[in-house]
């Protein structure tokens, strides 16, 4: 069975942007200059290369996601190849407004979050890759369908903001599988899901 996996930055003290959903704290927030460090870099290829599907929220993908990173591909920098990655990747929109896919190699999932993302680990390929905003990660993480938790920590605490598990229903056990610092400052934990 593929696994879910949810790549997220976050900020010391847990949040996933401030209270005006910005972002500009973080140490490389998709803009044009790469700014994490090389070994972080690889590390990040290296997880987009286990993936072929990308989960995202309906918001995320009209806000650019899709178009962003196939905009990035076709420029054929050599540091993104995670770009070519995205843009190959069959893409899933989650959705209760879309009635059809507007974006090439994507289609839509509209059902039960829970029985969708069942249907889509029970299907051959690559592992699953999510994006999200904290409302899409915060119902992934309250589903229990995630199976890898890949938590980049930025070196900068925000105060107040949006928390993807401020609405953890019961306790979330997880095993911390491996921990890692980079010279950019940021740190990895990765951590498997022991619900079940």
């Amino acid at each position: 069975m593929r696994k879910l996996k949810l790549m997220t930055q976050l900020s010391i003290d847990g949040f996933i942007s401030d209270v005006h959903e910005r972002t500009d704290w973080m140490v490389w927030n998709w803009g044009p200059d790469w700014t994490w460090d090389r070994e972080l870099k690889n590390d990040f290829n290296t997880l987009h290369a286990s993936v072929d599907c990308i989960l995202l929220s309906r918001k995320m993908a009209e806000e650019g996601f899709i178009a962003h990173w196939t905009g990035v591909a076709k420029n054929s920098e050599p540091q993104y190849d995670f770009a070519r990655k995205i843009t190959a990747s069959h893409k899933v929109v989650f959705t209760k407004t879309l009635s059809g896919s507007i974006w090439e190699n994507a289609s839509l999932a509209t059902g039960n979050l829970q029985e969708e993302i069942h249907h889509l680990k029970n299907q051959n390929g690559q592992d699953l890759i999510a994006y999200g905003g904290a409302s899409f990660v915060s119902s992934l993480i309250n589903a229990r369908v995630i199976d890898e938790y890949h938590l980049l920590i930025n070196p900068t605490v925000v105060g107040k903001g949006m928390a993807i598990f401020q609405e953890v229903g019961s306790p979330l056990n997880l095993k911390l599988v491996r921990a890692k610092t980079y010279s950019s400052g940021m740190a990895l934990l990765v951590y498997q899901s022991q619900n079940g």
